[in-house]
């Protein structure tokens, strides 16, 4: 590790100047390192894409720098954003800024150990299956995943299209409102953009406002003591004015097993263009196709990708297909008919971001063990909803993150949610 970077958040160190001023005028700011930034080297976290130098840049990474934000480190992450540790990089494992000893979750684990220990005060993640929200809660910052299609997914290196999405991740939930009213202007080169700016003041008045208890979010595998903590930063919701409201959401016994058959069976496709001719290590010419492809695959993909790659072929492949993808594609629209109904009667849904605090490294050696850490973030990317974490309190000192979902495109009255609890108990 360098010796400026400790806790090797960062992947690539870089100087990317501002191309105007503007909201983020003399800020710095971190990128995850699988969005796309022209003439920097952008890797994913993998030895397949080491040296590759984009032509261009991301969408979001095209306003950072329009509204006078200056890019100084592409940040650590899972290979292709497949893991919740970032101990899955081919650059090394960052670390925990409370704990060293522990992992700052994933995959967007470097831009949340960097925002967590105070070397930048903004930066950007994605979020997949809960890859912003388990960094911000283990890391004890805010993370915010928009609502699918609110920021563009232009330039993002796909890893599962249908999940994932670009949002910001800072010390306060001001801070986060900021840098995701920044991002969120529409673009016409990702067809899943939707025309919905967010410009939004975070207010502090969630008078009146129903919040749903999801029983089963504190249900087997959540630790008593932070299913304690969250419960307690709930009931300070509801001393500022809101309605608790406990309810059930039947479809997590499925959801789980929805998320990791898409979003498996989703980078089985994408990631199959790494073969050493389009993308990749330069295959050796000398040997027959089929041969070096086999060769680039297994010496630039880490364990953990070709895992995911197998597994989602597998689910992909003839015969298996209706017996495997179908059914998650029929759990995930379960997933979302229960979070419409569960709208219908509240405004926002609250619970443990994660179920555990921060991982001891090589805790989660066991793949199952690791995926099963994912039970409480998945529901909201399998919905297309927005969800944010923010720090409530702690356990034996390490951070523990309340996680607050809303309505689709209403992200803004899940800032201001969080917004009111932060400044209750700051």
């Amino acid at each position: 590790m360098a010796t400026d970077d400790p806790l090797n958040a960062f992947i690539t160190r870089c100087h990317i100047p501002p191309s105007g001023e503007g909201r983020l005028s003399g800020l710095t700011i971190a990128v995850k390192d699988n969005i796309s930034t022209r003439g920097v080297q952008t890797t994913c976290g993998s030895q397949i894409l080491k040296g590759y130098v984009p032509p261009y840049d991301a969408f979001a990474v095209e306003r950072l720098k329009a509204e006078g934000a200056t890019i100084i480190g592409k940040t650590n992450m899972d290979e292709f954003g497949m893991g919740n540790t970032t101990e899955n990089s081919a650059y090394g494992p960052a670390l925990n800024p409370v704990d060293p000893t522990r992992v700052p979750g994933g995959s967007s684990g470097g831009s949340g150990a960097a925002v967590g220990a105070g070397m930048i005060p903004l930066a950007l993640g994605t979020d997949t299956g809960g890859s912003i929200r388990c960094p911000a809660a283990f890391c004890g910052i805010v993370g915010l995943k928009p609502t699918y299609g609110r920021v563009s997914r232009y330039g993002l290196i796909a890893y599962a299209n249908s999940l994932e999405q670009i949002g910001p991740m800072a010390r306060t939930v001001g801070e986060v409102s900021l840098l995701m009213s920044v991002i969120s202007a529409y673009d016409p080169r990702d067809s899943t953009a939707q025309s919905r700016p967010f410009d939004h003041t975070p207010s502090s008045d969630v008078g009146g406002c129903r919040i749903g208890v999801v029983e089963e979010f504190f249900g087997e595998g959540v630790d008593h003591r932070v299913a304690s903590t969250v419960f307690s930063a709930i009931e300070r919701l509801e001393e500022l004015g809101a309605e608790i409201v406990s309810c059930s959401m039947p479809s997590m016994r499925y959801a789980l097993a929805a998320y990791y058959t898409t979003c498996m069976s989703e980078a089985s496709s994408n990631l199959a263009r790494y073969d050493g001719i389009r993308y990749g290590l330069a295959s050796d010419d000398r040997k027959q196709w089929h041969h070096a492809f086999q060769e680039e695959r297994q010496q630039g993909f880490g364990k953990e990708v070709r895992r995911r790659i197998m597994l989602g072929t597998f689910a992909l492949s003839t015969g298996y297909y209706g017996k495997y993808y179908v059914k998650a594609q029929m759990a995930r629209a379960n997933v979302r008919a229960d979070f419409a109904r569960l709208f219908s009667d509240v405004d926002l849904l609250a619970g443990p971001t994660m179920p555990t605090t921060a991982f001891h490294l090589g805790e989660k050696s066991d793949p199952l063990s690791s995926y099963l850490a994912d039970i409480l973030t998945v529901p909201a990317n399998l919905a297309g909803v927005p969800a944010i974490s923010v720090p409530c309190g702690t356990v034996e000192r390490l951070p523990v993150g309340l996680q607050l979902m809303g309505r689709h495109f209403e992200d803004e009255r899940v800032v201001d949610a969080a917004f009111a609890f932060e400044r209750v108990v700051s």
